[in-house]
């Protein structure tokens, strides 16, 4: 079988103005970027997302292993299925970042015959979102050191400067740096560090905006820094403050439009917004999703990672201030990853072992408990791999079936949409028999650490939560502002269910570590550091980029 760059770039494509006609949009409603990529312009956003016509499938995973569980993969062959099953459906997904594509994936478009065209494009610059973010965050980087050097009227204490710079890319070295080192005229010395794009608050104002207005109100309310003095007479300093929001927007007017392109067999596909699940939020843009469900009938969203951070996020984040509720929930499981989970080898995943694979289940267990916690109907899709063994597949479809929840096995690598027709069918069913009764798992207006212990022990399974004092009087300076009733973001290693990546399954007897807390306000949110997770990921030892190419004729390789 050709790799996945082979399929993708010598696939047959729709003109992009096919596409949209597919889903109700005009010529006049789309702005092209090329052949193959559009724009969907404000006025049809607006259109679309007045009435919600479409059925929301929101598609999430077990816990994330090195091998990966092929959920985008899984989404886009769901979507492919449901056009063959003659159904008006669109995809829903996030833009991939430059830095796990030259790090780790190598691509983020799915894989096999599922996947979203055009993919080296996608995969790269697309229609410049991230540069946007990159840019509009550190403009108000540059803005505030320069308002510092410039006499400082707001008395920022450079010091309480919290405001980092990001960049599109996994590079270690700028964690932790120092600014301003030179002259009198180089600025003022102080210590700050880079993030990646996809954990920038502005990705996340991006993501949650409902328009240009709002955008604008949420950059407005994103805290830059604390002025000097006692701990009492401190104040925040927002980026209202420093003056530069409405270059931001400016920055930003494009990148806050939805992304059209297309699935191999021609579906539209909505590929907008791309905060990471592990240190952001994890979902694409409202405004994709909104336009997506105002112009289809069935509409296949995915979040970032596992079901503990993606899904939770989407669940008691965004549908509280959207409304858009899940008519069923896709957990996307492999029996590899299940291997991984009950303790085998990296080595020895894709060989056949039902010891592994039975204690693997608890995990899978776990996340179908969670979902079912938020009052959402569950299918379970078993992603095939060339190599499983066909009786740990229907062994892992019985144990479903025996906790009551539907679960098919789905082909979609190898064949696309055909092998995705019993999964569908399974969501069609799940959809038109159960009906959501949505509860977030935590009130807002409770306190916020009481809201992160509830996710702690109800979603994670912990005992509790600790908290370093600079959390704890971080919560409690945050409550004193008057946010305490805003919900929280837990950044959380994607490697297990607690916040130590090398625990498997779904252990017990573990305590929640907390050891920062951000106030991410024109998000709307506040973000909980826990364990050891990092916002600027490093390359691995042997990165994606070391494979990649281009001839002369400009074919690429080494993406996937």
């Amino acid at each position: 079988m050709e790799n996945d760059a082979e399929i993708n770039q010598r696939a047959s494509l729709l003109p992009i103005w096919q596409v949209a006609e597919r889903i109700g949009l005009s010529a006049d409603d789309i702005e092209p970027y090329g052949r193959y990529m559009a724009k969907v312009r404000m006025e049809a956003v607006r259109r679309a997302a007045r009435e919600r016509r479409g059925r929301l499938i929101y598609t999430t995973a077990i816990t994330a292993t090195p091998a990966g569980e092929g959920k985008t993969t899984v989404a886009i062959g769901l979507t492919q299925a449901l056009g063959r099953l003659g159904k008006r459906v669109a995809v829903c997904l996030r833009e991939p970042s430059l830095g796990p594509t030259f790090g780790v994936k190598g691509g983020a478009t799915g894989g096999g015959l599922s996947q979203v065209a055009p993919m080296v494009d996608i995969n790269l610059h697309f229609t410049g979102d991230m540069h946007a973010v990159t840019s509009a965050h550190n403009l108000l980087a540059a803005a505030v050191d320069n308002h510092i050097h410039q006499g400082n009227a707001l008395g920022l204490d450079p010091k309480r400067v919290s405001w980092r710079r990001v960049m599109d890319m996994n590079e270690r070295q700028l964690r932790h740096v120092v600014v301003g080192l030179g002259g009198a005229g180089d600025g003022v010395v102080r210590e700050t560090g880079f993030d990646i794009t996809a954990a920038s608050e502005v990705m996340a104002v991006l993501c949650l905006s409902r328009d240009l207005r709002d955008l604008k109100e949420r950059l407005g309310r994103m805290v830059v820094g604390q002025t000097a003095g006692p701990s009492r007479s401190r104040r925040w300093v927002s980026a209202r403050e420093i003056g530069v929001v409405g270059a931001m927007a400016v920055l930003l007017k494009d990148a806050i439009k939805p992304n059209l392109v297309q699935t191999l067999e021609g579906q539209p596909a909505f590929v907008h917004g791309g905060p990471f699940a592990n240190i952001a939020h994890g979902n694409n843009s409202i405004l994709a999703t909104q336009t997506a469900l105002g112009l289809a009938d069935y509409v296949v969203t995915e979040g970032g990672f596992a079901a503990d951070l993606g899904a939770e996020k989407f669940f008691d984040i965004v549908v509280p201030q959207t409304g858009l509720v899940p008519d069923v929930v896709v957990l996307v499981a492999s029996i590899r990853a299940l291997h991984h989970h009950g303790g085998a080898s990296k080595g020895d995943l894709h060989t056949p072992n039902r010891d592994a694979l039975q204690k693997g289940l608890s995990n899978l267990d776990r996340h179908i408990a969670n979902i079912r916690k938020f009052g959402l109907p569950v299918v379970v899709a078993v992603n095939r791999f060339a190599a499983d063994d066909p009786g740990e597949i229907r062994a892992v479809i019985e144990h479903c079936r025996s906790l009551g929840v539907r679960a098919e096995a789905a082909d979609v690598v190898a064949r696309g949409g055909e092998g995705g027709l019993e999964l569908a069918g399974a969501v069609l069913e799940t959809i038109e028999e159960e009906r959501p009764d949505f509860r977030p798992i935590y009130r807002w207006e409770e306190p916020l650490a009481g809201k992160i212990e509830r996710l702690a022990t109800e979603i994670y399974g912990a005992d509790g939560v600790d908290f370093t004092p600079e959390a704890a009087a971080a919560l409690e300076d945050l409550s004193a502002h008057g946010f305490g009733g805003l919900p929280v973001c837990v950044a959380k290693t994607q490697f297990s269910i607690t916040d130590d990546p090398s625990l498997r399954g779904a252990p017990t007897g573990w305590r929640l570590k907390v050891r920062e807390i951000r106030p991410s306000l024109g998000a709307g949110f506040v973000i909980a550091l826990t364990g050891e997770i990092m916002t600027m990921p490093g390359l691995p030892k042997e990165p994606a980029a070391l494979r990649m190419d281009i001839d002369e004729t400009g074919y690429v390789t080494g993406l996937s």
